[in-house]
């Protein structure tokens, strides 16, 4: 995340602490610790981003449809006819862009006909608010085939949240019973006597990469709907913070210039080429199906060329490539 927060302003207040140290643990919970120099990752309080991001919007003059759900699109040649329900109430409007930004299983994507999400996991957590906690900042992660099969569970503590989850592929994992486990075996870890519980969330995350078909003549698709998630560590915000604000740029430029060709150059083979190692990286931690194999793993971590490799899996500031931008008018009717 430290990326993220080098090149990205977050409203005052919407951030936790910084977190330096990140402690990794086998099934065994054997632990591996590493520590950063640089603040690397800090716990957003997102319905205060979404609520300062909101009011920014509304104050450039975007109207907000509260309680409003997508029901359709129909496409024609320059424009989309979109169809929406309100409180069980079918309009329609016009648009000459129209942007998915729905998640892992986005009908956007299907009625652009781009293209879809095929591997996910799915991941689940719940979120506690904590009073006097005198707990370092820390990050914890822990490797288990049975609890997170494919990924990772965790604990993330900043002494005033604590985020406690689960994560994995969906084949004979229940998120619930998982978390539930979860919480029993790492009790130690995680004082939760003055913690109150504020929150729990899951769902859907994709991490086959960034697809190819992402945009079309009629609209583009953003965040989890493009799978603008690191097919490695499954996270999602630094991906959608620049994918948005490559796709802002091309939106404006399509609404001035009023050639919808201009949108064809939001292409996802943009950064799949760069997620080639980490693609096989996802591949590689996915056939890791038993405990055996993740202690060994974990045993070949905590050695010198392991450690380096872990170091710069949490700490590295490539989570999600960076792409120059050249889209104009008269590039994208090359297209």
């Amino acid at each position: 995340m430290r990326k993220t927060l080098e090149d990205f302003d977050f409203p005052a207040g919407t951030l936790g602490k910084a977190v330096r140290n990140v402690s990794l643990y086998s099934p065994k919970l054997k632990k591996l610790e590493l520590q950063s120099e640089k603040d690397e990752f800090r716990i957003g309080r997102m319905g205060l981003i979404y609520k300062n991001f909101l009011q920014e919007c509304l104050e450039n003059g975007v109207e907000f449809k509260f309680g409003t759900r997508y029901v359709s699109a129909e496409m024609l040649k320059d424009e989309t006819i979109v169809k929406l329900e309100k409180k069980g109430v079918e309009y329609e409007l016009k648009t000459k862009v129209l942007v998915g930004a729905d998640g892992a299983n986005s009908r956007v994507a299907k009625d652009l006909k781009l293209d879809e999400n095929k591997e996910w996991i799915v991941g689940y957590e719940e979120v506690f608010h904590l009073t006097n906690s005198n707990n370092e900042p820390r990050l914890h992660c822990f490797l288990d085939a049975k609890l997170a099969p494919g990924y990772l569970a965790w604990i993330a503590d900043d002494g005033e949240e604590i985020h406690i989850g689960v994560g994995g592929y969906t084949a004979d994992f229940n998120p619930r019973e998982a978390l539930k486990l979860f919480k029993e075996k790492t009790a130690n870890l995680s004082d939760l006597k003055n913690a109150e519980l504020v929150e729990t969330r899951g769902g859907r995350i994709p991490v086959g990469g960034v697809l190819r078909k992402i945009a079309n003549e009629n609209g583009l698709l953003i965040g989890d709907a493009a799978g603008a998630v690191s097919p490695l560590t499954a996270g999602g915000l630094d991906p959608c913070m620049r994918l948005s604000a490559m796709a802002a740029n091309i939106i404006a430029e399509r609404l001035e210039c009023d050639n919808p060709n201009v949108l064809l150059a939001f292409s996802g083979e943009l950064f799949r080429a760069r997620f080639i190692s980490r693609l096989w990286m996802r591949r590689i931690i996915s056939v890791f199906t038993n405990q055996t194999l993740l202690e060994l793993g974990f045993a070949f971590l905590r050695g010198k060329i392991g450690r380096k490799l872990a170091k710069h899996i949490f700490f590295g500031r490539g989570s999600f490539p960076d792409v120059e931008v050249r889209a104009s008018a008269r590039q994208a009717e090359i297209f």
